[in-house]
C-alpha cells in the first residue's frame, strides 16, 4: 500500500467563497473533532492545504496546529517527500526503525536515520501510552520526520514535526486527541468580520417572507432526512438565509423539523447508520486494505476514502464499509504489535 495521499493543484477561490465552504463543512459530523462546528480551524487547514496542493479533506485530516505551529502526520510528510521526487524507504519493527531518503538531485548519497527503543527511552518517551501500545509505529514516525528534515526540508513547506513531537497526546495514527489538541480559533467570533485584507460581504436584507415553493419543499425534505442527507439540508437553509431567500423564523422551523426527524431516526434505530455492505475479496479496496502494514498507511487510506466520499466519487455507504475494513486491518496490526 502506497503512502501517497490525495494531492492536487491549488484552486483559486475568493475569500468569501472559502468562508462559506468552511462554515458548511464544519457542520459535518464526519470531520475530526477539532474541526466540527469550528469553521476557523477548517479554513486554516484548507488554506494550508491549498499552499501544499492538498485536497481539503487530506489537509483537514493530515494537518494539525499545536501551540500555533502546523504539524503533519508521518504519512503526509512521507507523501510530500515522494511528491518532490525523492526516494524514501522505511523498515523496522517494534524495537527499531530505519528510514532512508535518496534525493532526486543527489542519487549517490543516502540520508539515513534509525530510531530505537533505547533512543525513545533516552528522550523520555516510553512513559506515554501511545509509545507503550504502538512502539513500532512511533519509531517509524520519528525516523521519517527526522530524516525528512535532514534530507529535504524544502519539500515540507514548514511541516517539520508531527503533533506527538510537539508534546500533544496522540492516538495510534498520530492524530492529536481532542482533549489535548489546542484549538486555533481565537476567542472572538472570526465570522463577525472578515479578515482585514478582505472586505466583509454585505449581508442580504431580511426578506419579508420566505419563497413559499422552496419553503414547502424544504419542510417536506426535513421530515424525510436521513443520517446521510440532513447535514446537506441544514447547510442549504443557512445559505438561503444568507442570500435573503428565507426568514430566520422559517429557518428555525425547518431546522427544528430536521432535529425532530433525526431524534426519531436515532431513537427507533430504523435508519441504518452503519453500512451493511460486505466487500468481496476481489474488490480493489479489499486488496488495498490487506496490503496495509503500518498505522500510518492505514490512516492515509482512511484519508483517501474520506476525500473521495466528500467529493462524491465514492458512495457514502460503500465508503463506510471500506473504512470499517481498513480500521479492522489496523486493529489487527495493533494487536500483533501488542502481542
Amino acid at each position: 500500500m502506497s503512502t501517497e495521499v490525495a494531492l492536487r493543484e491549488s484552486r483559486a477561490q475568493s475569500m468569501p467563497a472559502k468562508l462559506q465552504y468552511a462554515q458548511m463543512l464544519a457542520e459535518s459530523g464526519l470531520l475530526p473533532r477539532a474541526y466540527q462546528r469550528n469553521p476557523a480551524n477548517v479554513l486554516y487547514a484548507v488554506e494550508y492545504g491549498d499552499m501544499l496542493g492538498l485536497a481539503p479533506m487530506a489537509a483537514i485530516t493530515g494537518v494539525h496546529v499545536i501551540e500555533g505551529r502546523p504539524t503533519a502526520s508521518a504519512g503526509l510528510i512521507s507523501a510530500l517527500v515522494r511528491r518532490a521526487g525523492h526516494r524514501l524507504r522505511v523498515t523496522g519493527d517494534a524495537k527499531a526503525a530505519t528510514v532512508q531518503i535518496i534525493r532526486s538531485d543527489d542519487p549517490e548519497y543516502t540520508f539515513e536515520v534509525t530510531w530505537t527503543l533505547e533512543d525513545a527511552k533516552t528522550a523520555g518517551l516510553l512513559g506515554k501510552s501511545v509509545w507503550k501500545n504502538y512502539p513500532g509505529s512511533m519509531l517509524k514516525s520519528r525516523a521519517i520526520t527526522q530524516c525528512a528534515r535532514d534530507a529535504c526540508e524544502e519539500a515540507l513547506f514548514g511541516l517539520h514535526y508531527t503533533a506527538e513531537e510537539l508534546g500533544a497526546e496522540v492516538n495510534a495514527d498520530g492524530d492529536p486527541l481532542a482533549s489535548t489538541a489546542p484549538a486555533v480559533q481565537p476567542a472572538a467570533d472570526p465570522w463577525a468580520t472578515a479578515p482585514a485584507s478582505v472586505p466583509a460581504p454585505e449581508p442580504a436584507p431580511e426578506p419579508a417572507a420566505t419563497d413559499p415553493e422552496w419553503l414547502a419543499d424544504a419542510l417536506k425534505r426535513a421530515g424525510e432526512v436521513t443520517e446521510d442527507t440532513y447535514k446537506k439540508l441544514w447547510g442549504e437553509v443557512g445559505v438561503k438565509v444568507r442570500d435573503g431567500i428565507c426568514t430566520a423564523a422559517d429557518a428555525d422551523t425547518i431546522q427544528e423539523t430536521i432535529r425532530a426527524r433525526m431524534d426519531e431516526v436515532r431513537a427507533d434505530g430504523s435508519e441504518p447508520v452503519d453500512a451493511e455492505i460486505v466487500l468481496d475479496p476481489s474488490d480493489p479496496w479489499a486488496a488495498k486494505a490487506d496490503e496495509i502494514t503500518t498505522a500510518g498507511e492505514g490512516q492515509q487510506a482512511l484519508d483517501e476514502v474520506a476525500d473521495l466520499v466528500a467529493r462524491g466519487t465514492l458512495d457514502v455507504d460503500y465508503g463506510r464499509a471500506v473504512s470499517a475494513l481498513i480500521r479492522a486491518r489496523m486493529d489487527a496490526l495493533a494487536g500483533q504489535v501488542a502481542a
